[in-house]
């Protein structure tokens, strides 16, 4: 700490659970937290759709269901490999292209964001981080 009480602050504070430790790289968690919530309620409402519509029409429900997954995938990947690497991110994306098994990881990844968000003093709620707080 300076003794120069006229000073600016400075954000040189470490950033916690980011592999960078950048600020710019926790922006990126939160805005790919969101997406990753986007796909994730896509996914339940169109599910839970598949039931109520004709069959003639679901066909074109379950393109739509394939595109928010691979939506999902790219998420998780940009937002794993800026928590876990470059490895693990590659991992979770490919797991997050199986139907069942992705839902699961969209929901863990989800998970992991939130924490990391929350370690570094970002209030998060049902849709995610604030993006202006960051």
């Amino acid at each position: 700490m300076s003794d120069n009480p006229y000073q600016s602050p400075t954000t040189d504070a470490q950033i916690v659970g980011v592999l960078s430790g950048k600020r710019e790289d926790l922006l990126r968690v939160a805005q790919s937290q969101k997406g990753i919530i986007i796909c994730i309620l896509v996914q339940l409402v169109t599910f839970v759709f598949q039931f109520a519509l004709p069959i003639e029409i679901r066909p074109i429900l379950g393109l739509g269901f394939f595109g928010v997954g691979v939506v999902g995938t790219v998420f998780v990947f940009m937002l794993a490999i800026r928590v876990y690497g470059t490895g693990m991110g590659i991992f979770l994306g490919i797991l997050a292209l199986i139907p069942c098994i992705g839902l699961i990881v969209l929901l863990t990844v989800n998970g992991k964001a939130t924490s990391v968000l929350r370690q570094n003093g970002i209030k998060v709620g049902f849709l995610g981080a604030n993006l202006g707080e960051i």
